[in-house]
């Protein structure tokens, strides 16, 4: 009788495995995503691993600089290669010329009405200094560049590696971003 038992046991295990073979695994998550901040629109909390296995790109952001046009080319760069496993992560930021000094509502008000933003956007933080947040402290460590002003960007590949930074003058549709984004795209993770 052990025996049956221990034989059924082993078929309905054996029956079992293509089903939990074929279930894909979550990415685990790597250490510069492992951070949670509100959301811009209605502050809930957004853990960061949720884009494990993604390419990332954070950027921070002011709507009253005179690099907020950008806004309008990190949509279209969302928009157009979010299915390819893009994302684009905004962090509003007050830090260079106090050019983000909105509450979180008028600044989610400004970026949807104004450019359309759909790509998310996470609550108004400190990205240089002392104070910098985590994920902010973790980019400068990894490149040794600290952002200079608003709308610079790090891209991190699918395996959680920053990969570079680049300043604000890099437009989002710049063939410097586009061909790095495409090489971390083709990546497997």
């Amino acid at each position: 009788m052990h025996s049956t038992v221990f034989t059924l046991a082993m078929l309905l295990a054996a029956a079992s495995a293509p089903a939990s073979a074929q279930t894909a695994t979550p990415p685990s998550c790597p250490a510069i995503l492992q951070h949670q901040f509100p959301r811009l629109q209605d502050a809930a909390p957004q853990n960061l691993c949720q884009y494990a296995g993604k390419v990332v790109l954070v950027v921070n952001t002011a709507s009253y600089c005179g690099f907020a046009g950008q806004f309008e080319g990190l949509e279209a760069l969302y928009a157009k290669q979010q299915a390819k496993g893009l994302v684009v992560l905004g962090f509003p930021s007050n830090d260079f010329g106090q050019q983000e000094p909105g509450t979180s509502k008028e600044i989610a008000d400004f970026c949807f009405n104004t450019y359309g933003v759909k790509f998310p956007m996470m609550g108004k933080t400190v990205v240089s200094g002392p104070g910098k947040n985590p994920l902010y402290a973790a980019l400068v460590k990894a490149t040794g560049q600290e952002p200079r002003w608003n709308f610079y960007k790090y891209l991190i590949d699918r395996n959680g590696r920053v990969v570079e930074s680049f300043s604000s003058l890099t437009t989002p549709d710049s063939s410097s971003l586009t061909s790095a984004i495409d090489k971390a795209l083709a990546q497997k993770p």
